[in-house]
Formats: C-alpha cells, structure tokens, sequence
C-alpha cells in the first residue's frame, strides 16, 4: 500500500492587527487567602496533567479603565488568534500500530509529527520498550517502503551504561522518512535518565523533530533527590515560509522546590510570535510567576503583554504591561501594578501612554497559588519506569565519582 500524504503540520491563522486593547494569556489557578494571618491552604485536589502549570482556557474580558477592575490577567486567551492548539497533521493511519512489534516484523511507520502547546508528555505516553538483547536488522514491506531497526548498549566509566534502541523507515519513492530512538541511562552516583528522540519528514518536503528527557539526580549540595524533565518540538513547512518551536521543562526537588517553564516561537509566512513563561516555588511558600508574550509582521507592526507577580504569606505584589508599537514608530501601552499587604487592603496604581491614571487602596481578598498543583508526589507517581532503571553493580571497594563542578551531568547521546 503506497504511503499516503499528510497534512500541512501548523495550526495558525492570519493575524488581525489588534486596535488599542489586545488579548493577555496568563497561566494561573486562584488561591485564597482565608483570612489576615493565616495559612494559604488550597481547596483544590492535585491534577496529574502532562504539565502542571494550568491549561485552562478563559476568554479575555476587556475592562476599560475602573479603579475598581485589576486587568484580566488570569485568562488564557492566546496573545494571537492561533487556531486551536492541536496541530493540523494528519498521521498515515488512522489507528497507531502498537510500539511492541513482533520480532521479525518491521516498525510500523510513525510519521506522527508533534503537537503545538502540548507540553511535556509523561512517560507512559511514550510507550519506551528496550530489547533485552543486541539486534540489528532490516526489510522491505509489500508497498516497497523500507525499514530497519537495531538495539544495543554503551558503557562508560563510573559506572555509566546506556541501553538504547533505534528504528526507521522510508517510502518506496524516498519522499517520507522517520526515525525514532529510545533510551535509558545509569551511573553509579544514583544517577538516571529515559529518553526519547524522533523526527521525520514527508513528501511535501514538511520536517519534524522532538525529543523528550526525564532524569533522576542527587544534587550534590542539598543532597535531595531531584527529578527534571523536558522537551523540545519543532516543526517546519515544507511550502511556505511557517514553522514553530517549542521547549518546556520542569524540575521538582524532595522538599517542594519547583520550577517549570516554557520558550516558544512561530511563524507563518510575514507573521512571528514568541512566548516565554516561568513559575518558580521555593517549597517554604515564595512564589515568582510571570509570562512575557510579543509579536510582530514584516511591516512593522508589534504588539505584546507581560505580568509578573511575587508573593510569600500572603504579601505581594503584580505587576504588568499591555503594548502595541505602529510601523511609523507610534507607541502605546498601558501599566499597571498590585500591592497585596496581607491584611485585605490592596493598593492598584497604574496609567497609560493615553493620559489614564489611578492610584487606589481597596478592600479586597488576595488569591495566588502557593504551591505547585502538580509537584513532588506527582512526577514520582509518574516516573516508575525512570525509578524502575536498574544501574550496573557496582564491585565491592569501588565508590562513584562524583562531581561537584555541575548540579547535572552532561547529556551523552547513544553512540551511532
């Protein structure tokens, strides 16, 4: 059966230059400060999301100048009109061939590029199966389309070893391609790591490449256990001048400590946007959120929103910005900023480029978010199959080495 076509892989639109007032998107879940003094509980129940950084949509409600109103910047509407954040590619087949093939038979073809705005998957998504044993071999499927796939392991010193495992294939005419490699490391230090690298290209000349880390360290001066994982999509089309990128990752330590966080930027033809974003929790209740998001068209047109807040025991602050620069150089923008005292009074100031201005005390109750909804016992409870890795025995009289020049060791790739 001769390989089928696939679909432009990007879900965008052409951009509407936005007039005074634009879209803010902003990652956040409320929190409630329940009374002056008290301790900042969560009423909500943890949510094991393939990333716990809040993927709720609300539509931006445009509030015009009240010193009563904060600026909407607790929804989740894209600073662009993007299409939704599925892709639009297509996969050959509808239904996916198990990952667990049977010996002697080829990979199936997995020309399923990534996803836009999908953050990091969790383990089990990927299905990461290793061979118990060394194999190299190849074949030709009926339609004429080719495959090969082989396995092996690299060991190192201190104890280092990396069993992996890599498979492909290629239409009859060449056209379409795939590749995927699997996985998983070891060291003696404790020291362990799943991965999972893929990319492809079809025969309308669209590419894509993604990869995705999990990793379990000790960390050489706090000597808590610490799990990070990351991933970075990329697609690009073989016909226009469109493409997008993407890398997220998050870092979680046995006391609460958290950090994730996310760089992203596209195009479509004379349009380019970007996005960055970042939480950070110290586990003793501190918080830093913020997310800065711009975008601009060849003609010079550029317009953008950032925020950012801070907060520990129910004291804060945030602070944000709404801007839109015209090709002849005209500048507009609007801030704004909160201070949150703790004891239900809120001071909001803010102007803009228009003449607008306040400067108020209110009465009004503090919500943040605390602690992470996704943290610690979380990504434990996800990541059996990194815990489950099991390193080399280590002889008798022989200790790791360990180095305190980096919290993380190098990433090896498997040998070619």
């Amino acid at each position: 059966m001769a390989a089928a076509r696939v679909t432009m892989p990007f879900s965008v639109r052409l951009l509407k230059r936005p007039d005074v007032e634009i879209p803010s998107e902003v990652r956040r879940k409320k929190r409630r400060l329940l009374a002056v003094g008290a301790v900042v509980k969560c009423g909500c129940s943890k949510i094991r999301a393939v990333c716990g950084s809040g993927k709720n949509d609300e539509k931006y409600e445009e509030r015009h100048l009240d010193p009563n109103m904060r600026p909407n910047y607790r929804g989740r509407a894209p600073l662009m009109p993007f299409a939704s954040p599925q892709s639009r590619f297509v996969p050959k087949q509808e239904k996916f061939f198990s990952r667990c093939t049977p010996r002697n038979s080829g990979p199936q073809s997995r020309d399923s590029p990534p996803k836009r705005d999908t953050g990091i998957a969790n383990e089990k998504d990927w299905g990461i199966s290793l061979l118990s044993e060394n194999v190299s071999e190849s074949g030709t499927n009926e339609d004429g389309s080719t495959w090969w796939r082989e396995s092996g392991e690299d060991l190192g010193d201190n104890g280092y070893r990396c069993r992996w495992s890599r498979m492909g294939g290629q239409s009859a005419d060449s056209t379409s391609e795939w590749k995927e490699t699997w996985w998983e490391k070891s060291d003696w230090t404790g020291y362990k790591e799943l991965g999972v690298e893929k990319s492809g290209r079809n025969g309308e000349g669209d590419s894509w490449w993604e990869t995705w880390r999990e990793v379990l360290h000790q960390d050489e001066w706090s000597n808590l256990a610490r799990i990070e994982r990351s991933a970075q999509k990329q697609a690009k089309s073989g016909t226009e001048n469109a493409g997008w990128y993407e890398n997220w990752w998050e870092k979680y330590d046995a006391k609460g400590w958290t950090e994730k966080g996310a760089h992203k930027y596209g195009r479509l033809n004379e349009q380019s946007w970007w996005e960055k974003w970042g939480e950070h929790y110290d586990g003793r209740g501190s918080i830093l959120k913020w997310t800065d998001k711009w975008a601009e068209t060849e003609l010079g047109t550029k317009w953008g929103d950032k925020w950012e807040e801070k907060f520990f025991a129910g004291i804060g602050s945030r602070q944000g910005e709404t801007w839109h620069l015209s090709p002849g150089g005209e500048r507009w923008s609007r801030t704004w900023g909160e201070e949150h005292f703790g004891n239900g009074k809120v001071h909001k100031y803010g102007k803009s480029t228009t003449g607008e201005s306040w400067d108020i005390v209110v009465d009004e109750e503090t919500y943040y978010e605390a602690e992470p909804h996704y943290g610690w016992a979380d990504v434990v409870g996800d990541s059996t199959q990194l815990l489950s890795i099991e390193p080399l025995e280590r002889p008798p009289g022989v200790f790791p080495n360990l180095d305190f020049g980096s919290s993380l060791p190098p990433p090896r790739e498997p040998s070619e």
